[in-house]
């Protein structure tokens, strides 16, 4: 078999193999966001909540920044989220006269009890339904490929994929 040939299966094969990580990923995330469009948050406020999740707190001015969004626009976002609930304003303890905004704890209450439960729940179902020989083997083939991604990502290992 030729070079061109090998390549071309190749190409094909590893086209083929990220369409699937795609869909894979694409259905292991719809629970999550499903559970974020029944709560109704706009794009922004899921943003905002983001930012706030992955921090201790920040000020409007830090959270503004960080969103690369207005001040005022920022402010109303949060203005929203704090009705609802799932932010709050606290003095900053370094200055009392700076307000910092963070996650309410009711709403990281329920976030540190549902999300593993929604990100976990499409995994579990599939291999609920699996017979043993299909769990077995998908573990064997995803741990192969890890294997294999994280041998190829050594330093002295890259090459031209083509």
């Amino acid at each position: 078999m030729g070079t061109a040939v090998r390549k071309q299966q190749l190409l094909t094969q590893v086209t083929e193999l990220d369409r699937d990580l795609r869909t894979i990923r694409q259905m292991l995330r719809r629970p999550a966001e499903m559970a974020v469009a029944k709560a109704g948050l706009t794009a922004p406020q899921q943003s905002v909540m983001r930012v706030l999740f992955n921090s201790k707190g920040l000020s409007l001015k830090d959270l503004s920044q960080e969103l690369g969004l207005a001040h005022s626009t920022v402010s109303g976002i949060v203005d929203r989220l704090e009705r609802r609930g799932l932010v709050e304003r606290r003095p900053y303890q370094a200055d009392l006269r700076v307000t910092e905004i963070v996650v309410s704890r009711q709403a990281r209450d329920y976030w540190r009890r549902t999300w593993p439960l929604l990100r976990m729940s499409p995994l579990a179902e599939a291999l609920r339904s699996a017979t043993s020989s299909e769990r077995a083997q998908t573990l064997r083939g995803v741990r192969a490929l890890r294997r294999l991604l994280e041998r190829q990502n050594r330093p002295s290992r890259r090459r031209p994929l083509l």
